[in-house]
């Protein structure tokens, strides 16, 4: 009796143990959060980790200035990582017999829509969730009334007009290109095929058996209690809101419900959903660079095993989610600024990928005035949307249409970088002339004619 009873305190004391190791962020880690919220970079960052123990919770910052400190129930977009959802849904339906990924999307439009394709295949659902269809990321006729909520007045008229009326450039399932436009169309084919909106599909399908109340499109009282204020360049933003496109990214969620969602991937809780995301998981292709992409995750392989992740990104908010099936863990990294978080997540699953370092003044490097003068102008990236270049002495100043005005902080002759924002300019030097940059931001490079 007595053995028996010091056998299982010896357990209870090496679960605790374990438990309290568990429950450590590595140093490294903590320092760069640290120093991330401290400068102002992120307003807030939430991290949960997933692993045998259970799940761990650690929380930097606040949900805005002079706000409540954040934690594991705050609320905040996750952007892109909604296409892992619509991944989802749609291995579900293909589970269930209403749809094949091999279906083309005409099959599930009104006759009246007719997507072209180029090349002898059709678009098909499995092509719109891979990022081979052909589709351009964003349709060319987005034109939004208010920038800073870019997508609330994109109808879905718009989009069947786009579709309709595109002429694609490239073949079918010949090259990745990351589309926005065609999640949005697929998670706009799965709600149309079981009758009901996508929010509703998404409550049924996954959040509703998966006990995820804290994920929604919608946000009810509580949610929007806890949302964690956008942050873009520093200042307070507007939230989004994307009814025609909420395949590819309208999800708001916490890390409480986040590694809910993981515990289920990774089967430590049974879920019916067990088949669909098994068949997520499966790379069709590998023409992601090094990765291979499934039906909405990406696969990168680490020294650990295959990382299946996704991250995310809108106006004010970054998010990235992973796991690594060979290890038994997960992570989830949210923020409420435009800083990404991706380092953070990336060397939690895996430490020899490494974080980024911090970005600071003192890694600026001084111009002369004349230089920066050249600078000066309006740039046109889209027809409506410019980025206004000015001096003051020597500091150079950058101000996007409708955004806060923000420094840009030269690391040489032509390029330059932002520093509360995960962004970089460039300008290019032609005949002795500045006549244009080049925006780098969120994996996307566009290009701004200098026209004034």
């Amino acid at each position: 009796m007595v053995f028996s009873f010091m056998i299982r305190l010896l357990l209870c004391l090496l679960v605790i143990l374990s438990i309290d190791t568990a429950k450590n962020l590595p140093l490294n880690v903590v320092d760069t959060i640290e120093k991330r919220v401290q400068s102002g970079l992120n307003s807030s960052i939430a991290v949960g980790v997933l692993d045998a123990s259970g799940a761990h919770y650690y929380n930097f910052g606040t949900t805005a200035k002079g706000g409540p400190q954040v934690n594991e129930h705050t609320i905040y977009e996750i952007g892109s990582i909604t296409k892992v959802f619509t991944g989802i849904l749609l291995a579900q339906q293909v589970i269930d017999g209403t749809v094949s990924v091999d279906d083309p999307a005409n099959q599930h439009l009104l006759p009246e829509v007719r997507v072209p394709a180029k090349g002898a295949q059709d678009i098909t659902l499995g092509s719109l969730s891979d990022h081979t269809s052909g589709l351009p990321r964003m349709p060319l006729n987005f034109a939004p009334a208010n920038l800073n909520n870019p997508f609330a007045d994109y109808t879905v008229d718009q989009m069947y007009s786009f579709v309709s009326n595109y002429q694609p450039v490239r073949d079918v399932g010949t090259k990745y290109e990351y589309s926005n436009l065609a999640q949005g169309l697929l998670g706009h084919i799965l709600a149309l095929n079981a009758q009901m909106s996508f929010e509703s599909l998404l409550h049924q399908v996954i959040t509703a058996p998966l006990h995820m109340e804290e994920t929604k499109i919608t946000l009810n009282p509580s949610m929007q209690k806890n949302l964690a204020t956008a942050h873009n360049a520093g200042g307070e933003t507007e939230n989004w809101d994307i009814p025609t496109l909420a395949g590819a990214g309208a999800i708001r969620s916490s890390t409480y419900d986040m590694l809910k969602f993981l515990a289920a991937n990774l089967g430590y809780t049974e879920t019916p959903l067990r088949a669909a995301m098994d068949l997520s998981y499966e790379a069709r292709h590998q023409k992601a660079g090094e990765m291979g992409v499934g039906l909405g995750w990406h696969i990168k392989k680490s020294a650990n095993g295959s990382i299946f992740w996704h991250n995310g990104g809108t106006g004010g908010y970054r998010a990235f989610v992973g796991f690594v099936k060979e290890t038994g863990n997960a992570v989830v990294v949210l923020t409420n600024s435009t800083e990404s978080v991706d380092d953070i997540g990336f060397h939690l699953l895996d430490t020899t990928s490494e974080l980024t370092a911090v970005r600071s003044k003192d890694n600026a490097v001084t111009l002369p005035e004349e230089v920066l003068q050249r600078y000066v102008g309006r740039y046109q990236l889209m027809p409506n949307f410019h980025i206004t270049i000015t001096r003051e002495a020597s500091q150079l100043y950058g101000q996007a249409t409708s955004q806060p005005r923000f420094e840009l902080l030269a690391k040489s002759h032509y390029e330059f970088f932002i520093m509360m924002v995960d962004a970089q300019v460039t300008f290019q030097d032609e005949e002795n002339e500045i006549k244009s940059l080049t925006l780098f931001q969120n994996g996307q490079e566009l290009v701004g004619k200098k026209i004034e």
